[in-house]
C-alpha cells in the first residue's frame, strides 16, 4: 500500500499556506531593500494594493529610512504623504534618493478630510505610494482604506501608535517599530506565516545631508626675483 503525498496548500487555493512557512504573496511585492527584512515577508517584499499597518513607538525613529529603498523604486509615480507629524524636509528626503518634485504633501483641517483624501488617491491608482499618519481611526475606516488600496498597485503604509497593536485590523501585514541603538527593531504583529516572537534588528545609518564640496584651489604665488643690490641692502639692515 503506497501513501500519497498531501498536495501543497497553495495548489488548492492561493490564500492557503502551511503554518510553518511564509505564504505566497497573491499580489506584486516591492523589494524592501533590506535582505533580512525581505526574507521575513511573504513574497519577499512590501505588498502593493493592500494596507500595511506600521505601529510606531514614536515618530522619527527611522521609519522613512526604512521605507526609502522601496519608495525610490516606485518614485516614477508621485509619493503622497498625508498628515505627517513634521513638515517633510526636502534636503533630507533627497539624501534618501527621493526627489522633492515627486512628493505631494497633504494637510487637512479635519480627520474626515484626510481620510477622504487618502481614499480618493488610493482609488485613482495614480501614485506609487501613500504614507498616512493617523493616531486614531475607526475599524470601518480602516476597512474602507484597505478596499480602496485594492483598486491599484500602490504601496500604502498607515502609521499609527504602538498601542494600536491591540486593535483589530484588516491589514495582512502589521509591523511594530521601536528605536534601538544604531538602528530599529521590527516586531511581526501579523503576517501570513509562522509567528515570530523575537524582533528583527536592522541597522540604520544616517545619511549625510552636507553636500560634498571639492577643495578650492588656491594658486601658490611665484617667488619674486629681488635684484642683487637691493638684496645686499636688506642684508645690511638685518645686521
Amino acid at each position: 500500500m503506497t501513501s500519497e503525498r498531501a498536495p501543497a496548500p497553495e495548489s488548492l487555493h492561493p490564500s492557503l499556506w502551511r503554518a510553518s512557512q511564509l505564504a505566497r504573496a497573491d499580489v506584486r511585492c516591492i523589494d524592501t531593500g533590506h535582505v533580512a527584512l525581505s526574507s521575513q515577508l511573504p513574497g519577499g517584499g512590501w505588498p502593493v494594493g493592500t494596507l500595511i499597518d506600521m505601529l510606531v513607538q514614536q515618530p522619527g525613529i527611522g521609519e522613512i529610512r526604512l521605507l526609502a529603498p522601496a519608495l525610490a523604486r516606485v518614485a516614477k509615480r508621485c509619493i503622497v504623504m498625508v498628515e505627517p507629524p513634521q513638515a517633510p524636509q526636502a534636503i533630507a528626503l533627497a539624501s534618501l534618493g527621493l526627489a522633492p518634485s515627486q512628493l505631494i504633501w497633504i494637510r487637512s483641517p479635519r480627520s474626515a478630510d484626510a481620510l477622504w483624501s487618502v481614499e480618493q488617491v488610493l482609488r485613482s491608482g495614480s501614485c506609487g505610494a501613500v504614507l498616512f499618519w493617523q493616531p486614531h481611526i475607526r475599524a470601518e475606516s480602516l476597512r474602507r482604506l484597505h478596499l480602496a488600496a485594492q483598486h491599484g498597485e500602490t504601496l500604502f503604509f498607515m502609521f499609527r501608535p504602538l498601542a494600536a497593536a491591540q486593535d483589530t485590523s484588516p491589514a495582512p501585514l502589521r509591523l511594530s517599530l521601536r528605536p534601538a541603538a544604531g538602528g530599529i527593531e521590527i516586531g511581526f504583529v501579523k503576517r501570513r506565516g509562522p509567528q515570530r516572537d523575537e524582533p528583527l534588528f536592522l541597522p540604520m545609518s544616517v545619511p549625510s545631508m552636507t553636500p560634498t564640496v571639492p577643495p578650492r584651489h588656491v594658486p601658490t604665488p611665484r617667488p619674486v626675483q629681488v635684484p642683487a643690490v637691493e638684496q645686499r641692502r636688506a642684508d645690511e639692515l638685518v645686521r
